[in-house]
């Protein structure tokens, strides 16, 4: 993997102007902005018409494209989702992404988005519904563990059912 520094040099490189979030200034004369800062990230798929999820693209596993649905950015993911692959394969099937093989197809298939602003505003529409109805599964999965402790019959540390409920002693000042 490449540290931001590394990435800034490779936009350099290119021939493309670079300003870096982390840096103080506007990014005015720059043709690429390097969010290389934390928390922003609904800030940047808010203001994009479409999201690559780079870390799709190595066997990385992926990374969390509900972010950018949520906020009705399109996703554009390679092959590598195996840390969402539910959320992947939901995406998909809602309309709110695209699956290519390799990273120089995303960014075909995502300038193919941008001239197409119909389709686009189509998969943004989809990637904002696939969002909602995905919201919750934290409180789901707590109300779930929560159920089964409750049903659970008290044990000792060894295992063993308790009779009775444990005797507690009662704080003193001494």
């Amino acid at each position: 993997m490449f540290g931001l520094g590394e990435v800034a040099a490779l936009i350099e490189a290119e021939g493309f102007a670079v300003a870096r979030r982390s840096a103080a200034g506007q990014p005015s004369d720059a043709e690429i902005w390097l969010g290389d800062s934390l928390g922003e990230m609904a800030l940047y798929y808010g203001l994009a018409d479409v999201a690559l999820l780079g870390g799709s693209f190595e066997p990385l596993g992926g990374q969390n494209l509900i972010e950018p649905a949520a906020c009705g950015c399109p996703v554009i993911m390679g092959p590598s989702t195996f840390n969402f692959a539910e959320a992947a394969q939901l995406s998909l099937a809602a309309g709110a992404s695209l699956r290519v093989e390799g990273m120089e197809q995303a960014v075909t298939a995502a300038l193919k988005l941008v001239e197409n602003p119909e389709r686009r505003a189509t998969m943004a529409q989809a990637a904002l519904a696939f969002s909602s109805s995905n919201r919750g599964a934290a409180e789901r999965t707590a109300a779930a563990v929560l159920a089964i402790a409750q049903a659970a019959e008290p044990v000792t540390a060894a295992g063993e059912p308790l009779d009775e409920e444990p005797t507690r002693a009662e704080p003193t000042l001494d």
